[in-house]
């Protein structure tokens, strides 16, 4: 969509690109505007006159050299103009410096603010804080091969920055742009502290004044500042508003078509500690759980078949990693896991939760292209398929003990939940580290017998 923001700065498009697919989402959601996601990388239009455009260029797991290469060829298909805003991880994971040198080619410089508030993820003195530790004080990196960067000019690698403190974030706002322009002019990159939207917001309105030569790098968080510097709005969006992309998408609505049922299907590819717990919510309300074996998933030859129920089903996959998982095999239990879900023989709706597991499932499935139409929580956002139907992604890390309760039933409204056991308030987001206790023991699981087929 070609867009105003209130400075009166004349209409210009948005061209977005992630590292992840939930990451895509979440950048959609967060800048409130109506938007495509195309699943890259490769040929992608540029964003038109109907709506944002948001490329999951999948890099999180490439090596740096070819996420550099998809990176700038992705920017060179923006047109003259166009804001352009790199989406990147709050825990700053995967090729960040070399992404980041690649996305810097070409342009008077890169603004970088990697706060994100909502998930207690700040940025101070350019050390990225979790709920007031910082990064390199948790374990957020655990299941990572590198060691933590101890500050965000460290995850940068050989690409020079700078810090801008709070006390100029939160100055008067042309002596922020003027800052940030000439930290540019001299060939550093400005990492800005910040520790609120508030903050976020006069970054995203100081880099926007310096031009579509400025281009813009962060999280979700950064996004929604951009969406609320284009809207003239102020405050994040509520859990469920987003607007919906009815123009030549398919219908917003959360349940099936009427007349035609289909099962819900919840896939948990995540290892974060929290997974057990929200798992345990949903079956608790009902769900049938299904754990794959890590030996079947990571078999060579034909896919292990899942058998979901038809109609009003609800069915939860996830991995048993109970005999444990070797070093390095997460990719491959993903892809089998994925393999597995393409083998419902009729379509299911879908909420898949982590980055890769969400895309490895939709490339098993065919589809390129996303129309989100809601945000359910924080991160938690539910887009339709061109054929219809519901997918809900979110990052793993994310969401409270009930989270996938909660996503549940705000796409199954009609369906008989039994009586779910509490869970933590409704805009709770998650820190990877903090773990999780389930409330009650978790009811039993279907677990995969070796050479059983589902």
């Amino acid at each position: 969509m070609f867009l105003t923001p209130r400075s009166g700065h004349a209409p210009r498009p948005v061209l977005a690109l992630a590292d992840d697919l939930s990451g895509a989402a979440e950048t959609a959601a967060a800048l409130r505007l109506p938007a495509r996601i195309v699943l890259g990388p490769g040929a992608a239009p540029p964003p038109d006159s109907g709506r944002v455009l948001i490329v999951d260029l999948d890099t999180r797991q490439r090596n740096a050299a070819d996420a550099a290469r998809i990176v700038r060829e992705a920017v060179r298909t923006a047109a003259a103009g166009t804001v352009l805003i790199k989406k990147t991880d709050s825990l700053l994971r995967g090729n960040l410096a070399a992404e980041t040198a690649a996305y810097a080619e070409g342009a008077d410089g890169v603004v970088f603010a990697p706060a994100l508030p909502p998930a207690g993820r700040t940025v101070r003195d350019g050390i990225v804080h979790l709920r007031g530790r910082p990064l390199h004080k948790t374990d957020a990196w655990r299941a990572e091969d590198l060691p933590v960067p101890r500050s965000v000019g460290e995850a940068l690698g050989g690409t020079p920055s700078a810090v801008v403190p709070l006390t100029a974030v939160r100055g008067p706002l042309g002596e922020l742009t003027a800052r940030l322009g000439a930290l540019m002019a001299s060939g550093l990159t400005p990492v800005c502290d910040s520790d609120t939207d508030a903050d976020l917001d006069a970054i995203a309105a100081a880099a926007l004044a310096l031009g579509p030569g400025a281009r813009l790098m962060g999280t979700g968080g950064l996004a929604a500042a951009v969406g609320r510097v284009f809207a003239g709005t102020d405050g994040a969006p509520a859990p469920g508003e987003h607007p919906s992309d009815t123009a030549d998408g398919p219908s917003p609505a959360g349940v099936p078509e009427p007349g035609v049922p289909r099962p819900l299907l919840v896939v948990v590819g995540t290892a974060e500690p929290g997974a057990a717990a929200q798992i345990a919510q949903l079956t608790a309300a009902g769900a049938h759980h299904l754990a794959l074996p890590v030996d079947l998933l990571t078999r060579t030859g034909p896919p292990l078949p899942l058998t979901v129920g038809p109609g009003d089903a609800l069915t939860v996959v996830s991995v048993d990693n109970s005999r444990g998982i070797r070093l390095g095999s997460a990719r491959q239990v993903v892809a089998g896991l994925a393999r597995s879900v393409a083998t419902v023989p009729y379509p299911a709706d879908l909420v898949l939760t982590g980055g890769e597991t969400a895309r490895r499932v939709l490339d098993a499935l065919g589809v390129t292209l996303l129309h989100p139409v809601a945000q359910i929580h924080h991160g938690a956002v539910h887009s339709r398929t061109p054929d219809g139907r519901s997918v809900v992604t979110r990052p793993g890390s994310y969401g409270d003990t009930g989270s996938l309760l909660r996503i549940a039933r705000a796409l199954r409204p009609y369906y008989p939940f039994t009586p779910a056991v509490p869970s933590g308030p409704p805009s709770e987001v998650s820190v990877p580290g903090a773990g999780f206790a389930a409330p009650h023991p978790p009811p039993p699981v279907s677990s995969v017998p070796q050479g059983e087929v589902l």
